[in-house]
């Protein structure tokens, strides 16, 4: 028997890329529309981070249908 990993590897690629702070942070603090590598975040980038998250992957889910079968 064999499972779909795509959309848990998807899941994990996503998580790792979007953290806050870790490569950017949208929005950046002190008035700035983005920092990079800043290894700092706040509420408010959390928050869209988190709506960017559910986004790329209901796309690359639903729409786009990743599949990877191990087995």
């Amino acid at each position: 028997m064999s499972g779909d990993w795509g959309p848990v590897l998807i899941a994990v690629a996503f998580f790792v890329v979007l953290t806050p702070g870790l490569l950017c942070q949208i929005p950046g603090s002190n008035g700035r529309f983005a920092e990079f590598h800043s290894m700092r975040t706040s509420g408010a980038a959390i928050f869209v981070h988190t709506i960017l998250f559910f986004g790329f992957c209901a796309i690359f889910m639903v729409a786009v249908g990743v599949h990877l079968y191990a087995g």
